[in-house]
């Protein structure tokens, strides 16, 4: 196989099983460098084909809430109160710049995570 660029979902089937070919092959050999490269051309097309959004910043906190062991007792403390991690959580208040740093440094999420643009549930 030719290294060219990946443009479909045929050269990318091609790709990967050129990939599965060289696997293992010595690093710095002309075929592991062919593995590097294809490994490469595969992963921007992957990103372009099948993009993966990052999550909004309620979503990280409730999944540091549900799968990271934290719980919303502990937000509240974070934030000064039941009714703010209440209304942080459903989307009733935005994340200040001290609360993202309070989440990200005591529950060691990158701050990036949390300083995403996000909707607010209108009030009625």
């Amino acid at each position: 196989m030719d290294i060219r660029p990946i443009r479909s979902d045929e050269d990318h089937a091609e790709a990967l099983a050129e990939i599965e070919r060289l696997w293992g092959t010595p690093v710095g050999s002309p075929e592991g460098d062919k593995l590097d490269v294809l490994a490469t051309l595969v992963e921007a097309y992957e990103e372009k084909r099948w993009p993966i959004e990052a999550p909004d910043p309620v979503e990280v906190i409730r999944y540091a809430i549900s799968d990271l062991g934290h719980t919303q007792a502990e937000l509240a403390d974070l934030l000064g109160s039941r009714p703010r991690a209440s209304e942080v959580l459903n989307r009733r208040r935005a994340l200040t710049v001290d609360m993202v740093h309070k989440i990200s440094s005591q529950w060691h999420i990158p701050a990036d995570l949390l300083v995403r643009p996000y909707h607010l549930t209108e009030r009625a």
